[in-house]
C-alpha cells in the first residue's frame, strides 16, 4: 500500500510547491490541514481529470482512485484566482470541465494542461492573462511585517484571498511544522517550547485536528493510510 509523492518548492512568489504522485495498492489517505489551496490534475483507468483543491482547515480521510497518476501546483497563502471565490472552496473541491491530456477549460478559454516542469511559466501566463493574483498584504503579514493597517482590514484581506483567518493558517501551519519536528525525531517537550504550545495536551489537540495522528502515530514506519503531501515552508 503506497502514495509515492515527488515534491519541489518553487521560486514563483505564486507557488508554494509542485508535486506528482501514484498511488498502488491504496483507497483512501488521510488528507491533513493545509492553508493552501491547490490546482490538480489526475488521471485514472484512461480518463483525465482537473479540479481546484480548497484549503483544508483539519483533517479528513479522503478516498484516493487507485492506480491512478497525480499532478499538482500548490499556489502560495495569499495567491487567489478572483473568478473562483473561496466560498465553497474550503474543505471542498470545484471541478473543472472540458479536460484532456493536452487541454482543460478555464475562465472561458482552453489552456494547456501544464507538467511538473513548467508549473512556473504556466502560473506566470495566468498572472499576465490577469486570472491569478497575489495579495501583498497577506505575504507581508505571514513574514511578520507591519502593514499599518488595521486589524479588521487584514482579516478581510485574509478571508478574501486565501478563505481562513490569519489565526487559522498560523494553527495550521503551526501544527504541520509539529509533525514534522516529531517525525524527524524530536522529543515532545521540546516540540511544547520550540513552536510554542501551552503545553503537551495543547500539542495533542492540535495534532488530533490538524494531522489526524498523535505523536506516536506520527513515528509509525508503516501508518495504517497514507498522510497528504507534508513538507516544510
Amino acid at each position: 500500500m503506497a502514495l509515492d509523492v515527488e515534491s519541489r518548492p518553487s521560486g514563483s512568489p505564486y507557488i508554494e510547491r509542485v508535486w506528482r504522485s501514484r498511488s498502488t495498492d491504496v483507497d483512501q489517505m488521510l488528507s491533513i490541514a493545509a492553508a493552501t489551496w491547490d490546482l490538480v490534475f489526475w488521471e485514472h483507468r484512461g480518463r483525465v481529470s482537473a479540479a481546484i483543491q480548497g484549503p483544508e482547515p483539519w483533517a479528513r480521510p479522503a478516498p484516493v482512485p487507485e492506480e491512478a497518476a497525480f499532478f499538482g501546483i500548490t499556489f502560495s497563502p495569499g495567491t487567489s484566482m478572483p473568478h473562483v471565490p473561496f466560498t465553497g472552496l474550503v474543505a471542498g473541491a470545484a471541478e473543472i470541465p472540458g479536460v484532456t491530456r493536452r487541454s482543460f477549460w478555464l475562465k472561458g478559454s482552453t489552456w494547456c494542461v501544464p507538467d511538473y516542469g513548467n508549473a512556473e511559466e504556466f502560473a506566470g501566463r495566468l498572472v499576465r492573462e490577469g486570472i491569478l493574483e497575489r495579495d501583498p498584504v497577506v505575504a507581508r503579514v505571514l513574514r511578520g511585517e507591519s502593514t499599518q493597517l488595521s486589524a479588521r482590514t487584514v482579516q478581510r484581506r485574509f478571508l478574501r484571498a486565501t478563505g481562513l483567518t490569519r489565526d487559522a493558517i498560523r494553527q495550521i501551519d503551526r501544527a504541520r511544522h509539529a509533525a514534522i519536528l516529531l517525525q524527524e525525531g524530536m522529543a515532545v517537550p521540546d516540540v511544547v517550547h520550540r513552536l510554542g504550545f501551552f503545553d503537551q495536551p495543547h500539542l495533542a489537540r492540535a495534532l488530533s485536528r490538524y494531522i489526524g495522528r498523535t505523536a506516536t502515530q506520527l513515528r509509525d514506519p508503516d501508518p495504517p493510510e497514507p498522510l497528504s503531501l507534508l513538507y516544510k515552508t
